[in-house]
């Protein structure tokens, strides 16, 4: 486990686009943490290192965006609303996972099979002010 302790917003990015290097096509990564804990601030950064030149937004009102990268596709949900993925389409979550995509899965609801594969699990904590504890298992 890594565990990093950021300074700002520009750290936390940084920190993203660092672990982008080490994602491979088709990984999932899990992004935990209270509300304004960093996590799109997170993605941000791994997104901007992907290639991703669009604006990078938190998709909690529409469950995901999907961004397009240098040579993927970059998936950005966020989970929040939902209690788990059981009573949900279970194509919900297919246009974001797979081949060809690096997803990343703000508040991955429960134990879904759908992101049992997950590669890459981050979790944020508030430190105070602008400083975060950032927890990445791989």
């Amino acid at each position: 486990m890594l565990v990093v302790e950021t300074s700002g917003p520009g750290e936390t990015e940084a920190l993203g686009a660092d672990l982008a290097m080490r994602l491979r096509d088709g990984d999932i990564v899990l992004v935990r943490g209270d509300l304004g804990s960093g996590k799109t601030t997170l993605v941000r950064g791994a997104a901007r290192a992907l290639g991703v030149t669009d604006p990078v937004t938190s998709p909690t009102f529409s469950i995901g965006h999907r961004y397009r990268g240098a040579s993927l596709t970059v998936s950005h949900l966020d989970l929040y609303r939902l209690a788990g993925l059981g009573d949900e389409d279970p194509g919900l979550l297919a246009d974001y996972l797979g081949a060809g995509r690096i997803a990343f899965v703000e508040w991955p609801a429960g134990d879904s099979e759908e992101l049992s594969d997950a590669r890459v699990r981050i979790t944020l904590t508030h430190q105070g002010g602008d400083r975060r504890r950032i927890e990445v298992m791989e």
